[in-house]
């Protein structure tokens, strides 16, 4: 099943721009083998757009695809860097725009893939990151004491009542960007929404068409979830967790990766494997409805609703295609 589709993306002077299929959606939709199979239909190349599988030593709880899952098809911007270094969206944008562009030079179509939503739109529009805005360690601090008191939800809800467009693309887990946004608020007066638009730069690189995968009804999905959760906890995600904060102990990205942060309390002794186990399919079915509203903001959204592959790249391929010429 799948949804009208607009032609609204294709109305811009495409000259001299690449073509970038993207393909997105709520996690455990079943993004990347639908990349994968465009990939191998088209010839294509995988760039993710993911903003915890850029780390490595994370690879089941960021469900980085296996080789098996790619298929040999080359996939960039995935499990490269240092858990301990940050990684921010102007990071992020920066390489992504390299590597897209290596990936054409070499006549290869790149495929943008992942469920970053401000990754993907901030690469998409052309935002520009030159201006720097002021850092205060102890209103970070004070923020990550209420943090460790009152949880992580407590401080997010301050940040969706300041800016709900930018919390809404962010997991509360995400602590590190919550409270950058916050920061953002407390000195410039101006929210991380308001400093996105101020950042457009009115040119764009792509010209793209941009997928994503849903399934109605919303169960199917939630199913999902709960099903990957289980193969997580039988390809060692216990294991890898508990290596991974013997190894970055104080690392923020293990407060932020969804997976480690519910595993926690059973380390600590203060839960059981069961009970940590539930929290997490809970947080993993939370983070999906929270990628579902921020994709559906775009109107232009070519949505696909299968749950067969191959149906669902048929379309796509249909429409890539005629886009590649």
């Amino acid at each position: 099943m799948f949804s009208t589709f607009s032609t609204e993306f294709s109305t811009q002077n495409t000259m001299n721009k690449i073509f970038l299929p993207v393909i997105t959606g709520p996690t455990a939709s079943g993004k990347t083998a639908l990349a994968v199979e465009l990939a191998l239909q088209i010839g294509g190349e995988v760039v993710s757009a993911d903003s915890m599988q850029v780390y490595r030593d994370m690879a089941i709880a960021t469900a980085q695809p296996t080789e098996d899952d790619k298929r040999g098809v080359p996939h960039h911007l995935i499990g490269f860097l240092d858990p301990r270094e940050p990684f921010s969206v102007a990071n992020y944008t920066k390489l992504a725009e390299q590597t897209i562009a290596e990936i054409n030079g070499r006549g290869v179509v790149p495929i943008l893939c992942g469920g970053t939503g401000l990754y993907i739109d901030s690469l998409l529009s052309g935002m520009s990151f030159a201006e720097e805005y002021a850092f205060d360690e102890k209103f970070r601090a004070e923020l990550r004491r209420e943090a460790a008191e009152f949880g992580n939800h407590h401080v997010w809800k301050k940040l969706l009542a300041v800016d709900e467009e930018y919390a809404l693309a962010l997991h509360e887990n995400n602590l590190n960007r919550v409270i950058r946004a916050l920061e953002l608020v407390h000195h410039s007066k101006m929210t991380a929404t308001e400093v996105r638009k101020k950042s457009l730069t009115n040119t764009q690189k792509y010209e793209f068409v941009k997928f994503a995968v849903n399934f109605a009804p919303r169960e199917i999905l939630y199913e999902r979830v709960n099903e990957r959760v289980r193969l997580m906890f039988q390809s060692g995600l216990l294991q890898e967790a508990e290596q991974f904060f013997e190894k970055y102990e104080n690392a923020p990205t293990a407060a932020q990766a969804i997976g480690y942060k519910e595993l926690k309390p059973y380390f600590l002794g203060n839960s059981s494997l069961e009970t940590c186990s539930l929290n997490l399919m809970q947080a993993t079915r939370n983070y999906a409805k929270k990628q579902l509203t921020w994709f559906r903001r775009d109107k232009c959204t070519v949505w696909l609703e299968s749950e067969k592959t191959i149906e669902m790249c048929g379309k796509v391929t249909q429409i890539v295609v005629s886009k590649i010429g």
